[in-house]
């Protein structure tokens, strides 16, 4: 794991996960400000992580494995711990089903075209559903702590609204690009590296 800024940022974005689900438990406006304060500092690096990587030159494998899934760790955790406790409640819990369901449909492809040594960028509609997404969340575990004349948790659940909406158009994109890549038959994709032609070639062992 190369042991550089970029790649430490990203690691502080899950080591943030237990603190703000710890400070979500935590009753009154302590336990809701300071879980939203951790929860925006994380929000913050999933920015700066990657500008640290361009402009310091410091982008790695690991580091593209890792910021996805830190990214959908963060959102995760803080999706489950609200709909537990009920701050989010009725038809937007429909809204947090479909993004954790979008989550997990955009890594299972991930995983399937990285197999393909197949990149899928992120597109700018997928960047301001996140921004969204981020934001909504933050409104929403301030929730009913925050100042009434703001309505944090209304501002939240619309954001939230507005976030799985646009999750239906992304997860869509990704399944149209996944889509043609599992339509070609696996013998006739071209083998990934010279090794992996050479394996090809040789017979089949026999297992009994």
């Amino acid at each position: 794991m190369p042991h550089n800024l970029a790649n430490l940022l990203t690691l502080s974005r899950i080591a943030a996960i237990p603190l703000v689900v710890a400070l979500l438990y935590v009753p009154g406006q302590f336990g809701a400000y300071g879980a939203c304060a951790i929860y925006a500092a994380a929000c913050i690096t999933d920015w700066l992580d990657g500008h640290v990587a361009r402009r310091w030159g410091q982008p790695s494998e690991f580091g593209r494995f890792l910021d996805p899934i830190a990214d959908k760790l963060l959102v995760a955790a803080t999706l489950l711990v609200l709909v537990a406790q009920q701050r989010i409640a009725d038809l937007w819990v429909l809204a947090a089903l479909i993004i954790l369901c979008r989550e997990l449909l955009v890594s299972g492809l991930r995983e399937f075209l990285a197999g393909l040594r197949v990149r899928v960028p992120v597109s700018r509609l997928a960047k301001w559903k996140t921004g969204v997404q981020m934001v909504a969340l933050g409104f929403l575990i301030v929730g009913d702590m925050g100042p009434p004349e703001l309505a944090p948790r209304l501002v939240g659940e619309i954001g939230l609204t507005i976030a799985a909406i646009i999750t239906l158009f992304t997860g869509y994109d990704y399944l149209r690009a996944g889509l043609t890549h599992m339509d070609v038959a696996p013998d006739t994709r071209a083998p990934a590296n010279k090794r992996e032609a050479m394996d090809a070639a040789k017979p089949a062992r026999s297992v009994g």
